[in-house]
């Protein structure tokens, strides 16, 4: 597995710090090409080796640098490489103390690292499925992930409108949601939830806070991004499901949604077709949802969401002929 030979080479370097290619070819059992290649993979992954030529030339790992993978076995080791840090967490600045975090996935991590990775998870939340957005630039992302990490009270500028407010807050943890920064902090007793794009400027207060005790970054994330999603699904739509449609409604719309529409929905008519009633957003976007079952869906009303879902499935015909 060329995951595990990365990491074995890797630790290879750390014990001798320089070794020809030859020699580390040798002592991993592969050829001098593939040596060569591995060496490059390693600088890619930003591992910082240099190469030197000539009678004492060589590999070395830059002086003073070490991996943070001591302690694990090669295939934790290997569990973590692999994975690969994600681009937007790179961008904090927290390096290779990311791949902590990718390992909480392995119930054989040592005592610190799965401390260390629990400590992250509760500050930085990943949220991959999008809310029809755009990745957009977060101008003061790095004061805001330093505040997160040493319990800083922070001063903000909010853009609300055509408004500018100001806040003292306490920054409990960042989430990525589709290309976009949300910082969740308290302010006085409550937590609420900031677009970092909107936040004009920022200054870092001497002051620090103490996190709320129990307070799960990921579980208030899941249960306030339910509630705007059913804060926004304001229009009622009539939909007519097959059996298949039936069982994919919860996985194309919100599923608690769907869940109670289908609850509610009554007996299936001769051709095993369902009608339900749920609140969707507006037209265009309830139809690109919609679109997910396919022709197992028909869009009684309202007409407007009906016609968005007709010049959908007509286009997408149109581009297939």
């Amino acid at each position: 597995m060329r995951a595990e030979r990365l990491v074995a080479l890797l630790f290879t370097l750390q014990s001798r710090r320089s070794a020809t290619v030859g020699e580390l070819a040798d002592a991993l059992g592969v050829s001098e090409r593939t040596m060569h290649r591995d060496i490059a993979a390693l600088q890619a992954a930003g591992v910082p080796l240099w190469t030197e030529t000539g009678r004492y030339g060589g590999v070395r790992l830059v002086e003073g640098w070490r991996t943070r993978l001591d302690g694990l076995t090669s295939r934790e080791a290997v569990a973590i490489f692999a994975m690969g840090v994600p681009r937007a967490l790179a961008e904090l600045g927290l390096g290779t103390a990311v791949s902590a975090a990718h390992a909480k996935v392995s119930a054989t991590l040592p005592a610190p690292l799965r401390e260390q990775a629990q400590h992250l998870a509760q500050r930085f939340h990943l949220d991959a499925p999008g809310w029809f957005r755009s990745e957009e630039d977060a101008e003061h992302l790095a004061d805001i992930a330093r505040a997160v990490w040493e319990q800083r009270r922070a001063g903000i500028t909010y853009r609300r409108g055509d408004d500018l407010v100001e806040r003292v807050l306490e920054p409990l943890g960042l989430v990525l949601k589709a290309g976009v920064w949300y910082l969740v902090a308290r302010a006085g007793e409550a937590t609420r939830t900031y677009r970092v794009s909107k936040i004009s400027t920022v200054e870092l207060l001497d002051d620090r806070f103490d996190r709320p005790t129990g307070f799960d970054l990921a579980g208030w994330w899941q249960k306030s991004s339910a509630q705007f999603e059913r804060s926004v699904h304001r229009h009622p739509v009539r939909l007519r499901l097959s059996r298949w449609g039936v069982r994919m409604l919860p996985q194309v719309v919100d599923s608690d949604l769907a869940l109670a529409a289908l609850d509610a929905a009554g007996p299936p008519d001769d051709d095993g077709w369902v009608e339900v009633e749920l609140g969707l957003e507006q037209p265009d976007i309830a139809a690109s949802m919609l679109l997910g079952l396919g022709v197992h869906v028909e869009v009684v009303e309202p007409p407007a969401v009906r016609a968005a879902f007709a010049d959908a499935a007509r286009r997408m015909a149109d581009r297939h002929r």
